[in-house]
Parts: structure tokens; C-alpha cells; sequence
């Protein structure tokens, strides 16, 4: 999933300081799930902003709603109804969401509430690691699912390098050498012999280095 994170309240006051309407906007798909964007964030942000602004003498009128999903035009136009009476629009999406809703609201600033992180998994309760980074060719099978665009620091194909010291990545003792995670998932499985062979250098026109990228399905368009 899409991980993200709140930005600071002062950020936010200072994006929507110009404003006495907002409309602010939640997402029911992956900042609900990292606790970031929901339903229930939404009415945390709208407190914070009515107290903030009530500290200093102004009223805020904030118009609180959480879509299914803020990256699919179906449900951004839901807000058609209500865009005309704010003066802003405050997305806690994640980035895709806050660039759906400007593209469709041309008349209507729209600034996002949260910074996008990145493609990642659950790892503990309150805890989210990234896992992918969208290269648009993906290897999984041939590393036993750990990915080492992702998960090396050096985003090595063939590794490790001789900055890994007992399973650990240079960088850091917290953080895991991928390939150490990769030959250990290789030897669980019994296929450590693939560890041995070289992996061609990546075409990397597939990944964000080529441009934005597209995806078109013509049996659906």
C-alpha cells in the first residue's frame, strides 16, 4: 500500500491561512490504513485547524468528508456538490489523490495534508517499511520475493556488497542487508544455488528514471 504521514499542523495552517472555507478530504484506501488520511484523522486535523484558528481570533468553516477513493475520477466528482462553497480544498490523501482532485477542480486550490512516503507493508502495530518502489519490472521471482530495489540501500542486483556485516546494511545496525534476507529466503526454499547466478544490468526505462509512466488496457478502455 501507498504509506504516508501528517504533515505538521503548522504547515497546514500556514497552506490554509489565506482561507475561511475548506473542504477537507479524506481517503478510505491506503492513508486509512497507515492512520494517516481516514475518516477519523479527518476529524482529528478538522479539531486541531477550529481550535488553531480560534486561538487567533478567526473561524474556521471546515466541511469534512471521506471518499472511497480520491485517485478515481467516480468518486473525486462526488464533491461536486460542495466545491463551490469552499475557498480550498485540504486533501489527506496521498499524492495521486491531491493531483486527481486539482485536475479535476481547475478554479480551486487544493493542498495536500500529508507527505507521501512511499509503497510498503505492515510491520508491527503503528509500524510501515517500504517494500516497493514501483521500477515496472519486477524480479521477486528470481530473489525469493525480498526485493533488493527496495530493500538494499544500494539497490544492488547481485549482492551483497562489502558494506554488510553480520546480516546488517552499513547504514544502519536497524536496518537488514537485503541480500542476507534474500539467501536466507533462498535457503529455506532450496534454491540457494540461484544465489550464483548473475542478473543481467536493468533496464531502468521501465522504473520513474524514464518518465511518468502509463498504464492502458485496451480490452478496458
Amino acid at each position: 500500500m501507498i504509506t504516508a504521514e501528517r504533515k505538521p499542523l503548522e504547515e497546514i495552517i500556514e497552506c490554509i491561512r489565506p482561507y475561511d472555507r475548506i473542504l477537507l478530504v479524506g481517503c478510505n484506501e491506503c492513508v486509512t490504513v497507515c492512520a494517516a488520511g481516514g475518516r477519523k484523522e479527518v476529524g482529528l486535523l478538522a479539531s486541531a485547524l477550529r481550535m488553531a484558528f480560534m486561538k487567533e481570533g478567526r473561524t474556521l468553516e471546515i466541511t469534512e468528508l471521506t471518499l472511497e477513493r480520491q485517485c478515481d475520477p467516480e468518486y473525486v466528482e462526488e464533491l461536486v456538490t460542495m466545491i463551490d462553497a469552499a475557498d480550498a480544498v485540504l486533501s489527506m490523501a496521498c499524492g495521486c489523490g491531491v493531483q486527481e482532485v486539482a485536475r479535476r477542480y481547475k478554479n480551486k486550490p487544493v493542498y495536500p495534508a500529508v507527505n507521501t512516503k512511499f509503497m510498503g507493508a505492515s510491520v508491527s502495530q503503528g509500524v510501515w517499511a517500504e517494500r516497493c518502489q514501483g521500477c515496472g519490472d519486477c524480479i521477486l521471482g528470481l530473489t525469493g520475493g525480498i526485493c533488493p530495489v527496495a530493500r538494499c540501500s544500494k539497490r544492488l542486483l547481485n549482492g551483497p556488497c562489502g558494506g554488510s556485516t553480520s546480516g546488517k546494511c552499513e547504514i544502519s545496525d536497524d536496518v537488514e542487508c537485503a541480500w542476507q534476507l534474500i539467501w536466507d529466503r533462498m535457503k529455506e526454499l532450496g534454491i540457494q544455488d540461484r544465489y550464483e547466478e548473475v542478473m543481467v544490468a536493468k533496464d531502468w526505462r521501465t522504473s520513474r528514471d524514464g518518465g511518468p509512466r502509463k498504464i492502458v488496457r485496451e480490452d478496458l478502455a
